[in-house]
């Protein structure tokens, strides 16, 4: 069961009505769209993103529905609207790249759109504390190298945040939480790919080519020893995703 059919079996027989997918992407637009809603409002603070989601919506957005370029900081943005559902789909972890260190301010910042429920997906830290197992160890790897190669290129990565933190930050924020779902995680080779590529492309530009040399290697024999085991053991087991529904 994957974390949107999660999201919808919580959900049950509620009617969705007005949604805020606060945080959208093509995979959560794909999953909204084949929901039965009044209306939508798809909020991303890059214009890359929005490109990337008007794409998957094509042409099934009807005149009430839209996509919004902006920053939840922006205490304009939306202001005075209500939604029935809200969805915060690894929103959390993205906010870093847009508003750094606002993260303990962004479920007062959704309060006020809350009509009914809050859905918060997010991803449990894995690049703090080293596994003793070989696959945590490889997830481990991954994510350090490529926080890393982000930090040289002059980006910002993503910045996690534990179970138990949001747990507290929506208490304080004024939600009651209904439900609460831990999920482990596969990584599989698109995972390996996805991240290795980002980590490569970060260093591309980087005025140190010696260094820029070195980590282009240490990147390609990760890849190729975290690809065998992928293939070996059908997957990187580690860590997990959590889905959790609130209300006001």
């Amino acid at each position: 069961m994957s974390l949107y059919d999660r999201l919808t079996a919580l959900h049950g027989d509620l009617p969705w009505g007005a949604v805020l997918d606060a945080g959208t992407g093509r995979a959560s637009m794909r999953w909204l769209l084949d929901r039965t809603t009044e209306r939508w409002t798809a909020v991303t603070g890059s214009h890359a993103m929005a490109e990337a989601t008007q794409a998957e919506i094509g042409d099934r957005a009807r005149e009430q529905d839209r996509v919004v370029v902006g920053n939840w900081m922006d205490p304009e943005l939306l202001a005075g609207e209500r939604f029935d559902v809200v969805v915060a789909d690894y929103l959390l972890g993205a906010v870093e790249g847009f508003a750094p260190y606002w993260q303990d301010r962004l479920f007062a910042r959704l309060r006020p759109h809350v009509g009914r429920r809050l859905y918060v997906i997010g991803l449990e830290p894995y690049v703090t504390w080293r596994p003793d197992d070989e696959t945590g160890r490889l997830v481990h790897a991954i994510g350090r190298l490529r926080d890393s190669c982000l930090l040289l290129g002059g980006d910002r990565p993503y910045r996690e945040y534990p179970l138990d933190w949001v747990l507290r930050q929506l208490d304080l924020a004024g939600f009651r939480v209904r439900d609460v779902q831990r999920v482990p995680i596969r990584y599989g080779e698109r995972f390996v790919t996805s991240q290795l590529d980002l980590a490569s492309r970060a260093i591309d530009t980087l005025p140190d080519r010696a260094l820029a040399a070195a980590l282009q290697g240490r990147i390609a024999d990760l890849r190729a020893h975290a690809l065998a085991v992928v293939n070996r053991e059908g997957g990187l087991r580690h860590g997990h995703d959590y889905v959790i529904a609130a209300e006001p």
